[in-house]
């Protein structure tokens, strides 16, 4: 594709996810693109260093950097300051303001939406949980929420990274969003293509450790059926966690890629207890060949097919979930249709579709 310039916008650029793998890959087809965003901490995003990045006049406030969270009544006018004129092509990827850009009409802005504000709209419950939070933030969430709908309203085209972003972004935007599911690189390694069947005894949680991943789940179906359960990834419910860990629950704690790959690949399982907008770890599970036994929610929706790459059980609680690893045990997986599934969700795929996406979107703009 040739165009005059692309650019990126994402909304901060200061730490480590699956949003950005998604920027890394913009970066392979557009490996000149510029790179917009609120706050970039170099420290904290080495693997932004591939990129020429715009930070707005937020990056030399006090504390922004580290602290983004105490700035949003400024992130409107951040991204609303930048000027685009000089591109063709501008992909927002974002949770939050960037899609919020002003383009002018010759310019191509598609919004790769990670999800609709949450804070905002469908996790406002979840943040402001009490009455006096509510009354308190009631002018700012007013303000943000009424320019949110106006932001929503400038990219010309949107993609949601799943099903379950599809329907909010039709909810609480009134846009039609296609979906391209984010890429998964890990899937794509040499290890991962070789043959590595020779499944342990024990089932795996790679997460944070934080309450709404609900890790506490498979803990306590774990001590129920008195199976092995591994658990990779650190985060602010250790200590709780290990409280109600029975003795075949082990937390490994934060693990290098290869320290991964071997667990992936030796798992009997993953068990994916929680709802997530997309889920990277369970495609990267079965890259390695290993099923996936998920809530039934969420990003599992798009990546578990039920009784074929996996098992979804239906209700967020013990119980359910202990029937789900019960009924993943009397199912003969097949390795090479597992790793068959997750090759849906790898990089190279993601960028032939985001490819093909923005070529269609420019030929529409031009009618």
């Amino acid at each position: 594709m040739k165009y005059m310039r692309v650019a990126l916008v994402y909304d901060r650029v200061n730490k480590w996810g699956g949003a950005e793998r998604v920027l890394l890959a913009l970066h392979e087809l557009f490996p000149d693109a510029d790179l917009y965003t609120s706050v970039y901490h170099k420290e904290k995003a080495k693997w932004a260093k591939v990129f020429s990045i715009i930070p707005s006049f937020l990056q030399d406030f006090p504390f922004a950097k580290n602290s983004h969270e105490f700035f949003p009544l400024l992130m409107p006018a951040a991204f609303e300051s930048f000027n685009f004129d000089k591109y063709e092509v501008v992909i927002s990827i974002t949770s939050e303001a960037a899609k919020g850009i002003i383009t002018k009409p010759q310019t191509l802005h598609i919004c790769y939406c990670l999800t609709p504000t949450r804070y905002l709209w469908s996790g406002y419950e979840e943040y402001f949980s009490g009455r006096l939070a509510k009354i308190l933030s009631f002018p700012a969430i007013s303000y943000l929420k009424r320019w949110d709908k106006v932001a929503s309203s400038r990219p010309d085209e949107f993609i949601a990274i799943s099903k379950e972003v599809q329907k909010r972004v039709k909810r609480f935007y009134n846009r039609n969003p296609e979906i391209i599911h984010p890429p998964v690189a890990l899937i794509e390694s040499d290890l991962a293509q070789k043959d590595l069947n020779k499944k342990g005894d024990y089932y795996l949680v790679v997460s944070r450790l934080v309450r709404y991943k609900r890790i506490d789940l498979a803990i306590l179906a774990c001590n129920k059926l008195n199976i092995r359960l591994k658990i990779a990834g650190a985060g602010s419910e250790l200590e709780r966690l290990k409280m109600i860990a029975g003795p075949t629950v082990e937390f490994v704690g934060s693990v290098s890629d290869m320290e991964l790959i071997s667990l992936y690949s030796r798992a009997k399982g993953l068990l994916f207890p929680g709802a997530e907008d997309f889920g990277i770890v369970m495609v990267e599970a079965l890259g390695f060949g290993t099923p996936v036994i998920a809530y039934g929610k969420g990003g599992a929706l798009d990546i578990v097919e039920n009784g074929k790459s996996g098992i979804l059980f239906p209700h967020q609680t013990v119980e359910s979930l202990v029937k789900a690893i019960k009924k993943a045990e009397k199912i003969n997986f097949v390795i090479k249709d597992l790793k068959e599934r997750a090759k849906y969700f790898s990089a190279s795929l993601f960028k032939q579709k985001i490819k093909m996406y923005i070529e269609q979107s420019l030929q529409k703009k031009k009618i």
